[in-house]
């Protein structure tokens, strides 16, 4: 007999484009981001405002992206190697 996590396949992340979401959403996503990981900006501590505006600009510049995880169903920022090499992990 076969449990329900023996028949479990990890599907690999979904990139969201940042278009498909509202502003609002957005801008909690990168919030929650900044407040989740704790973010090193270096020798001096950078605001929430001036963090808020890095992460938005990487988002803009393709150089982080969002990521459905369908596996917890959760929502998240990856950078553009995290990103792929989750894919590739999972192929």
């Amino acid at each position: 007999m076969t449990s329900k996590t023996d028949d479990f396949k990890e599907e690999p992340p979904i990139e969201v484009p940042m278009d498909k979401l509202s502003d609002d959403v957005v801008k909690a996503l990168i919030e929650e981001f900044i407040l989740r990981e704790g973010t090193d900006y270096g020798e001096i501590e950078a605001s929430l405002e001036k963090k808020k505006e890095q992460v938005t600009k990487q988002l803009e510049n393709d150089d982080i992206k969002i990521v459905f995880d369908p596996n917890t169903e959760t929502v998240t920022l990856m950078t553009v190697n995290q990103f792929a090499k989750a894919t590739r992990a999972l192929k």
